[in-house]
């Protein structure tokens, strides 16, 4: 089998459909590949018809991720759905049958599980050496460095399809700033912010490597802060979560800037993400480009790869795709598998609702919602806007 061809892509901007279609057929005309033309499409289902198509990579704002996915899964497609999950746990649980139902494969784009450190961090824990698991520290960025801008309407371009943009979620007026990447992470319509955006790729490590300790009920209490009212940005910016799980295990989520302020004492590399497992024996503190323990042989284990000038070391996080390719055909096991993804997503989302409705509040697992508060669990139900259901 060749490997992958890159057939069909999808989106609601015509010049950007277009130019990336060309660049595909470029791409495959100056390697001398004799493949079929990669064609543009505005409709992502007319993607899902074609027989010739295997799988997609789902890379759309986060409140289409789902819907999208639970789509090309009825479809018979392999999916790699980048993160975070979604905003709404009934439709994680029709994702989860449809994978099922059509013996599809899933793998979730967090990145860092393919990272050489990270593996060698997994092991190491998974075999014990830090001893038993008592305490995980998670901090994510929380906002990036910019201003929250004012909607003012104006009429929507005619090579942009506004109202598919919009998809599922609520229809509000058109104004460039809305359709930015920036609008749809910050913007509650489209996504919980970085809680769920940036969260995803720390808490998935946790959940990775303590799966069995996280896969219970548990209950979470903590405090937060909004972008100011008046603009677009209307999510939350800054948190401190606590979560405690029925196997004992403590979890304490924090945005950077309230890890910044003291949890990261320790730290030789400040590094704006990371997980940190403290376990009988000692700590191993995980990040995107950086590694440490008090242990000193596990230290020198996890700093032995290449780094740059400034320490740093030198992650190869474009790997997974190569990873899903492989998933697709038979290759390796399913990596990043939607039950693991649905466990840190949960996570990030009892954050939001722990802190928009200012109480302490458990998730229980197995009914898949939050336990006695009807109105908290609202928050984790998300209303679809017609036709743009599933």
């Amino acid at each position: 089998m060749r490997g992958a061809l890159n057939l069909a892509v999808c989106d609601v901007h015509k010049d950007r459909r277009e130019s990336a279609a060309a660049l595909i057929n470029k791409f495959y005309k100056e390697n001398n590949d004799s493949v079929p033309e990669c064609l543009p499409y505005l409709d992502f289902e007319e993607i899902l018809a074609r027989k010739d198509i295997d799988a997609v990579h789902i890379t759309t704002p986060d409140h289409w991720h789902v819907p999208a996915a639970i789509k090309a899964a009825r479809a018979k497609k392999h999916i790699m759905l980048a993160k975070p999950l979604g905003l709404s746990y009934p439709e994680y649980q029709i994702l989860a049958k449809e994978l099922v139902s059509n013996d599809v494969r899933f793998h979730y784009g967090t990145q860092q599980r393919t990272s050489d450190h990270m593996k060698l961090g997994y092991n190491l824990i998974r075999e014990g050496a830090i001893g038993e698991v008592e305490r995980a520290e998670v901090w994510a960025p929380g906002k990036n460095p910019v201003e929250s801008p004012v909607c003012d309407e104006v009429p929507v371009p005619p090579d942009f399809d506004f109202d598919r943009w919009t998809g599922p979620a609520p229809m509000r007026p058109y104004c460039p700033d809305r359709v930015t990447n920036n609008s749809s992470w910050f913007n509650y319509d489209y996504s919980i912010g970085f809680l769920g955006g940036w969260g995803a790729h720390r808490l998935d490590i946790l959940v990775w490597i303590l799966k069995e300790q996280v896969s219970g009920s548990y209950s979470c209490e903590g405090t937060g802060q909004f972008w100011a009212p008046g603009g677009l940005y209307n999510n939350i910016l800054s948190w401190d979560v606590k979560c405690k799980y029925t196997s004992g295990l403590e979890v304490h989520f924090v945005s950077d800037d309230v890890a910044q302020a003291g949890m990261l004492n320790f730290r030789t590399l400040k590094e704006s993400n990371g997980t940190t497992f403290y376990g009988s024996k000692g700590y191993i503190s995980l990040s995107r480009s950086s590694a440490q323990s008090d242990i000193p042989e596990i230290h020198q284990k996890l700093n032995n790869f290449p780094k740059n000038n400034d320490g740093w070391i030198n992650s190869e996080n474009n790997t997974m795709g190569k990873v899903f390719v492989d998933i697709i055909t038979g290759k390796s096991k399913e990596l990043c598998p939607l039950d693991e993804a649905i466990i840190s997503d949960t996570i990030s989302h009892m954050g939001d609702i722990t802190i928009r409705t200012g109480r302490k509040i458990t998730w229980d697992p197995v009914k898949g919602e939050v336990t006695g508060d009807p109105e908290a669990n609202k928050l984790f139900i998300r209303e679809m806007r017609s036709p743009y259901t599933v």
